[in-house]
């Protein structure tokens, strides 16, 4: 595990914790160093929410942060599941009133002011868990499962956040942050294999012609050219299937959730900048790039501001499709 983190675990973790608890105070200053020290696009983002939702999302961050770590920053898969499951009993204590740690201290008001239940937090945990186990999927299905319970989560804390929780932004929410984590999967297909991860479904693979001894050795072929030129297309649809969403969020949030949206667009146009040879090269989106998306989501928060038009996602993006 990383220095930073293996300090956190041992003034935070299990064994020193039985005795004391943070005063909420010391809890939410807590939360947002974490925040700030984790993220580096959190001063942007907290710029562009407003005033009373900053400190409830750097609590939010602080525990998906905290859940993360325990899955990735500690060794060995036993260990981690050891740790997420004391993390997953500290999340019932909070739901309980009985809260020690300062992540949960700070939550507790958070959860009580938006009247958050725990499934969002508990399929976080559940995602996290089945890293430990599950390195491969067999069906396209099965990841979309696993992204509902490691992405989804996000988005629908954040619209609980907003107050603009109901069936339809839900659905909108769960396109964006499924399409956005896809992407991140194609950009980092050599990344993950490296580590043992491989999130190309067995069933497209096989569909494409794509052969267990082709993947084994990274083998750029044509039917892997068409294999990603589908994952990429199938990622578009979410994304852009999710952008409506927009519009029906409050203020200067619109410009945070476009940003994010049209940064798993910019993502993918970069795959198809390079051929989709991931294999070969990790496709970035550049600092001016993203200062250049910002300021494109900035501008059409203030057009829809004054009323001058719908702007629909890319310009003129097709209607969403039942990608579901």
């Amino acid at each position: 595990m990383t220095h930073d983190f293996a300090r956190e675990l041992a003034l935070w973790g299990p064994q020193p914790l039985t005795a004391r608890a943070a005063s909420r105070d010391a809890a939410e200053a807590y939360c947002r160093t974490l925040a700030r020290m984790h993220y580096e696009n959190f001063p942007l983002v907290s710029w562009l929410l407003p005033r009373g939702l900053r400190q409830h999302f750097y609590n939010i961050y602080a525990y998906c942060r905290w859940s993360d770590d325990l899955a990735d920053e500690v060794a060995g898969s036993e260990a981690s599941l050891e740790l997420l499951s004391w993390w997953r009993g500290e999340l019932a204590d909070c739901y309980a009133g009985r809260v020690r740690h300062p992540v949960f201290v700070a939550l507790e008001h958070t959860v009580a002011d938006f009247d958050i239940p725990r499934e969002p937090f508990e399929d976080l945990l559940s995602a996290f868990e089945q890293d430990q186990r599950v390195f491969r999927y067999e069906t396209f299905a099965e990841l979309r499962d696993y992204c509902r319970r490691s992405a989804d989560p996000v988005g629908r804390l954040v619209l609980r956040l907003c107050r603009a929780y109901n069936d339809e932004t839900v659905a909108w929410s769960d396109s964006i942050c499924t399409g956005l984590q896809l992407a991140n999967f194609w950009q980092d297909v050599s990344r993950d294999f490296e580590i043992g991860r491989v999130y190309l479904p067995r069933e497209d693979r096989e569909v494409f012609g794509y052969t267990e001894e082709d993947l084994t050795a990274r083998r750029t072929t044509p039917a892997f050219l068409e294999l990603m030129r589908f994952e990429v297309e199938r990622a578009r649809e979410f994304l852009v299937g999710g952008l409506p969403l927009v519009e029906r969020l409050p203020g200067r949030l619109q410009v945070d959730v476009d940003l994010f949206a049209r940064g798993g667009l910019a993502i993918l146009r970069r795959i198809e900048g390079i051929g989709y040879r991931v294999w070969d090269v990790r496709p970035e989106v550049t600092k001016r790039e993203a200062a250049g998306l910002f300021v494109a989501s900035a501008w059409r928060a203030l057009l829809r501001r004054v009323g001058i038009g719908r702007l629909s996602a890319d310009s003129q993006a097709p209607a969403a499709k039942a990608v579901h």
